[in-house]
């Protein structure tokens, strides 16, 4: 597996390396530690997958508080999605940045996620199915978001003719810059 930096502190791209026979291929998607020379130290503690059945649905932007922040390793495994990530790190010089890119069952990318980003993602096509590795238990008390839409971040999404989204997602409050975002003290 190739890991390659983003334009956001502490995001990466998780590039698969496909060993290919006539049965297929074979590729290693987690390696502890391969991830720890690059300085992505991650604990796995809770495995999840999500369905999608129409291309335009939209999940997110989410995220959980202190003290249970999360990491995730996002990969598509059927379909395509269009990945976003905000960094909400108040300490962070990409603060208030975004950063999206295409995951498919096609080309072998995962995103891995750090600590204090909010995340959603967009489907290109039906019947997606999303895995997610997490670092965290998902914690409903804790859970946050921002707005998919919010003109504090200027998100590009692709264009699609109907979007279907959650009457949660759609209600996530304005994001201030000078108030919000995520405090993580050394080792949250």
């Amino acid at each position: 597996m190739l890991i390659h930096s983003t334009p956001l502190n502490q995001a990466m791209v998780i590039e698969l390396e496909p060993i290919k026979d006539e049965r297929g291929y074979f590729a290693r998607s987690f390696c502890k530690k391969t991830m720890m020379k690059y300085g992505i130290s991650f604990e796995m503690t809770q495995s999840n997958v999500t369905f999608n059945q129409k291309a335009g649905t939209l999940r997110g932007m989410h995220f959980q508080l202190p003290p249970y922040c999360e990491d995730k390793i996002v990969t598509c495994f059927s379909g395509t999605i269009y990945d976003v990530i905000i960094d909400l790190n108040r300490e962070s010089s990409t603060f208030g940045k975004w950063y999206g890119l295409t995951l498919s069952d096609k080309n072998c990318l995962s995103l891995y996620i750090p600590k204090g980003f909010a995340h959603g993602y967009q489907t290109m096509t039906d019947n997606t199915i999303i895995h997610y590795l997490m670092s965290e238990n998902h914690t409903p008390s804790h859970e946050s978001g921002v707005r998919w839409n919010d003109q504090a971040f200027g998100i590009k999404w692709p264009k699609i003719d109907h979007l279907t989204i959650s009457k949660k997602d759609e209600n996530w409050k304005d994001f201030n810059m000078n108030t919000d975002g995520v405090s993580l003290q050394k080792g949250e």
